[in-house]
């Protein structure tokens, strides 16, 4: 893809990337359907192809999904600050209602709200995102 965020990445840098999202997803608890819905990856992207981004295939260079592993980077720092001593609390914290989601789970807020889903999490957790967003 010309000008994207991934053109001056490496193709081992690429998949070193996809791996550690990849290896973020998986430690959330989602379900093979759920990755696919958190990536937005493209319509007839094949299930199968977790598999492959698990082992040495890319992401697909685009900018809905580069968009998309942002956050969930975001996410996964955030959750790594809150919690440095007790890293399995940011995976339970995603996973159980939340009184500031009004009894919302953090996790389902993603899925069933996509990329403003993602946006909503990672802005109650990371203060800098949400003063960047909401000046």
């Amino acid at each position: 893809m010309v000008g994207s965020k991934f053109e001056n990445m490496s193709h081992e840098d690429s998949v070193s990337l996809t791996r550690s999202i990849m290896s973020i997803l998986d430690s959330w608890g989602l379900s093979g359907e759920a990755l696919m819905a958190v990536l937005d990856l493209p319509e007839g992207t094949p299930k199968r192809a977790l598999r492959k981004y698990r082992d040495s295939t890319p992401f697909p260079d685009t900018e809905q999904v580069y968009t998309r592993l942002e956050h969930i980077v975001g996410i996964a720092d955030a959750l790594r600050t809150t919690y440095p001593h007790n890293p399995p609390m940011g995976i339970l914290w995603l996973q159980q209602k939340n009184k500031q989601f009004q009894g919302r789970i953090p996790l389902q807020i993603i899925l069933d709200d996509g990329l403003e889903g993602l946006k909503e999490v990672r802005a109650h957790l990371d203060c800098a995102y949400d003063w960047q967003i909401n000046p």
